[in-house]
């Protein structure tokens, strides 16, 4: 049964909402660049400041996606629903993308990294597909990351003495194979229209 309960959910929505006000706020976008079905973030600076490590003990930086369009998103294994629901929907994303789909590289990014050790995060996330990848770390690089993306997330205890869940933000950031940040699409956007702002992305090198 979900524990994501209902205004938790529209919470967390709305906090999405305020991340890409601020993040539109802050873009200034080329005159004549391509036309997303999600929010286009190009020419903010989103995301600059990715310090986290892979399940391999390495750290990762922006640079260390550069060469292939990379999606972010933050959350955790013990998560419910939105979790599972998001990475289920970027491996059909995957699916449609076909052979395309090779220039992309999923990352999620746990926001509980008390629980979430690389061990961990390698297994739930190449369950969804091969491919993907989980980043952890302390809860310092935790929180910089966080902010570097204006992601939001926060414990929140349950009514079972001494256990927690996460709430946190669920948008997609979407990056060029140069690293900078394009689009950001909201977390519960069918694979179709994932599929074809990556396609998109694709067009426009």
């Amino acid at each position: 049964m979900s524990i994501f309960h209902p205004s938790r959910r529209a919470l967390v929505q709305g906090i999405t909402a305020l991340i890409a006000s601020a993040l539109l706020a802050g873009c200034k976008q080329p005159p004549t660049g391509p036309g997303f079905l999600g929010n286009d973030i190009s020419g903010s600076k989103v995301g600059g400041g990715l310090n986290m490590v892979d399940p391999q003990g390495q750290p990762r930086t922006l640079a260390s996606f550069q060469g292939k369009i990379t999606v972010f998103f933050f959350g955790f294994t013990q998560c419910p629903d939105v979790c599972p629901t998001a990475l289920a929907s970027l491996a059909e994303t995957m699916a449609l993308l076909g052979p395309d789909a090779a220039q992309v590289q999923v990352v999620m990014i746990t926001v509980d990294p008390e629980r979430d050790t690389g061990e961990i995060l390698a297994r739930y996330t190449t369950t969804f597909s091969p491919g993907f990848i989980g980043l952890t770390g302390s809860p310092e690089q935790l929180s910089a990351t966080a902010r570097s993306f204006k992601a939001y997330y926060a414990k929140v205890r349950t009514a079972q003495p001494g256990q927690y869940t996460m709430d946190h933000s669920s948008s997609f950031y979407v990056f060029d194979k140069n690293g900078q940040p394009r689009v950001l699409i909201r977390g519960d956007s069918p694979p179709q229209t994932i599929a074809t702002d990556l396609r998109t992305l694709m067009q426009a090198g």
